[in-house]
């Protein structure tokens, strides 16, 4: 089993992307949260997921977890609260790219808490988002991190930065800094790596995260696809193994929810090989992961091709 913890919230969409933006154009909800969407996409990859989060008891938190039973992820580590659910307001682009401004004082997902027993079948774990941002259950999040790492369970961090929602930039850069001798797998877009290498060049930013601990860096580059900088199996002082894939062409609907995608598709692809493991995602080579980026490119594009986060099912790719 995975277990996939952040929050889970509703996003504001605009209900005809086609149509004149404005602040009163019309919008549609959706079911949303970097880590609400990175668990639906691993159980829809046939992926077992259980899905670790505080969600509210209104409407839209009952249908948010009716979306991911729907989909068979397990729901034994959510906890439920009366306060509101998180909204996303999303503006999409032109390109179909979405910029969120959030409403999160006083929700139900910020006020998550450390559970006092874990799974004993989990594998793996996946977290980032807002769910590393926001106090107080930043900190649970995090001593959630600092647990895998004790019990050697396999991490997957994607900061998915939200620059609006971080107060001080500088002490979440360090903390981020803190958290990379713990995660085996970091994962980002080329927006966060920017954001969070603050006018340091990016790929020797991202040397200086992979020395610090991490097997792998996968980076996202939207419409260029993804790559990876990791260590490959080679002995120290030879250099990083680097690989590209590109990204199918499609129409372009939006982008919500394809870097979570990526995140499932990574790991089911990861969990399939029997890699979930730092050992085993230190040794893949060149070969091994054009095959795992390339898998994870096609489902984000699928993902794109679709309005809000409907990742894609294992039958469709």
């Amino acid at each position: 089993m995975i277990v996939v913890g952040g929050e889970a919230l509703i996003d504001l969409v605009p209900a005809d992307p086609g149509g004149a933006p404005g602040p009163l154009a019309p919008l549609r909800p959706l079911r949303g949260g970097g880590p609400y969407n990175t668990a639906l996409a691993l159980a829809r990859l046939g992926t077992a997921t259980s899905f670790c989060s505080r969600v509210s008891t209104d409407a839209f938190g009952e249908a948010l977890l009716a979306g991911l039973r729907a989909d068979g992820v397990n729901l034994s580590l959510v906890q439920r609260g009366p306060e509101p659910t998180t909204l996303a307001v999303a503006t999409v682009g032109a390109d179909g790219s979405a910029e969120y401004g959030f409403y999160v004082e006083g929700t139900a997902d910020r006020l998550f808490e450390e559970p006092a027993v874990m799974p004993d079948a989990a594998k793996a774990l996946c977290l980032g988002t807002c769910s590393l941002v926001l106090e107080p259950g930043a900190t649970a999040y995090e001593a959630l991190l600092r647990w895998a790492a004790h019990h050697r369970v396999f991490t997957l961090l994607d900061p998915n930065i939200r620059p609006a929602l971080i107060a001080s930039p500088a002490a979440y850069r360090a903390r981020f800094r803190s958290w990379l001798a713990d995660v085996p797998l970091l994962k980002l877009s080329e927006a966060d790596a920017a954001w969070l290498a603050d006018g340091q060049d990016v790929p020797r930013a991202a040397e200086g995260w992979l020395a610090a601990g991490p097997a792998a860096v996968v980076m996202t580059h939207g419409a260029e696809g993804l790559s990876v900088l990791a260590r490959g199996g080679r002995p120290a002082g030879e250099g990083a193994l680097r690989c590209t894939v590109a990204a199918p062409a499609v129409r372009v609907v939006d982008t919500i929810g394809a870097g979570d995608t990526v995140n499932a598709a990574l790991l089911h692809w990861l969990e399939q090989r029997g890699a979930l493991s730092r050992p085993a995602v230190a040794a893949l080579d060149a070969a091994a992961w054009h095959e795992g980026l390339t898998y994870a490119a096609r489902a984000a594009a699928l993902t794109c091709t679709r309005a809000g986060a409907e990742p894609p099912y294992a039958g469709e790719l």
